[in-house]
């Protein structure tokens, strides 16, 4: 009972398509769900660990960008380079983890040194030859599900929710873990951990390491989706505010948080941008001002204010 409002909305997204939702429809939630899958793999290293990153850009755009070289310079199939774009984005994240947690960095210099190594990618990616430079990649369009693309806009709907849905399960797995257990001790009080046994740095890096390879898979899924990528959109700043601002606005630490939060910003995001017309920057404003209010009026998070609502009804 206590994750059903997780299997209840991974059921009413599994049957939108079914209702004949339209293709902008789909679109709409597709780019949702991959956000969602971004926020899940921060929700993990900073909602559950404490760890709060400003770069998983650095991990999003490492699994696009290694899966769109590995297909377009040497012919790899869409698949295997999806699971390269993975591990690769993961060994990243656990390469970058290991040095700022050997070196003690937490608090905002450790979300300070996650952001300058997405700034380092992204200038790397806009520089160097095998990544198209400033250009980008862009993937031959070949719509067979042997080449990861679908002719349907809903088979590839379908295969952003089983990723969000396994990225859910795993990190309801962790909550219930010690795995978990030792998270929260982490966030609560890394003195005291260590004080009572947990191996802080090994415990860190772990959630490190799948952090960003859940993070890496939506880099990969965007990939697949678009079949394009440049330094800006796989590394740029947008990526990790999105990644952050999804579980804030959803509940932090909380399992379906990011995927609420995801909801509700691109929502907003869509609705700012019919209300302020065509005056530029104004939907942007809205947005933030709309945002500031949600924060302000939910300060733990949607998925904590429906559970508070639904002990009220009963």
């Amino acid at each position: 009972m206590r994750h059903l409002p997780v299997l209840v909305l991974v059921a009413i997204l599994a049957a939108i398509p079914l209702l004949g939702a339209s293709d902008a429809v789909l679109n709409f939630l597709i780019g949702t769900l991959i956000i969602a899958l971004a926020a899940q793999g921060w929700n993990i290293l900073a909602g559950l660990g404490g760890q709060v990153s400003f770069g998983h850009a650095a991990f999003y755009g490492t699994g696009a960008y290694v899966s769109a070289v590995l297909q377009l310079r040497y012919g790899v199939n869409a698949w295997a380079a999806a699971l390269a774009g993975i591990v690769a984005g993961a060994a990243v994240g656990a390469a970058i983890g290991a040095l700022v947690f050997r070196a003690g960095l937490r608090g905002s210099y450790f979300a300070l040194v996650t952001l300058a190594f997405a700034e380092v990618f992204r200038i790397i990616a806009n520089a160097a030859p095998i990544t198209g430079a400033a250009a980008g990649l862009l993937i031959r369009l070949d719509p067979r599900p042997s080449h990861f693309q679908f002719a349907a806009r809903a088979t590839f709907f379908y295969v952003a929710l089983v990723c969000v849905t396994l990225a859910l399960a795993l990190t309801a797995s962790i909550v219930n873990a010690r795995f978990g257990a030792q998270l929260a001790a982490i966030r609560e009080n890394e003195e005291a951990a260590r004080a009572l046994g947990i191996d802080t740095f090994a415990t860190k890096l772990r959630a490190m390491t799948l952090s960003a390879g859940i993070t890496a898979a939506a880099g990969v899924l965007y990939l697949q989706y678009y079949l394009y990528i440049d330094a800006n959109l796989a590394f740029g700043t947008g990526v990790s505010v999105a990644a952050l601002l999804a579980p804030v606005v959803g509940g932090i630490g909380t399992v379906l948080g990011p995927v609420l939060g995801a909801l509700g910003l691109h929502a907003l995001g869509e609705v700012t941008q019919i209300v302020a017309g065509t005056v530029p920057g104004i939907d942007q404003v809205l947005f933030g001002i709309l945002l500031v209010a949600a924060i302000a009026f939910l300060p733990s998070g949607l998925a904590r204010g429906l559970a508070a609502s639904r002990k009220a009804a009963s």
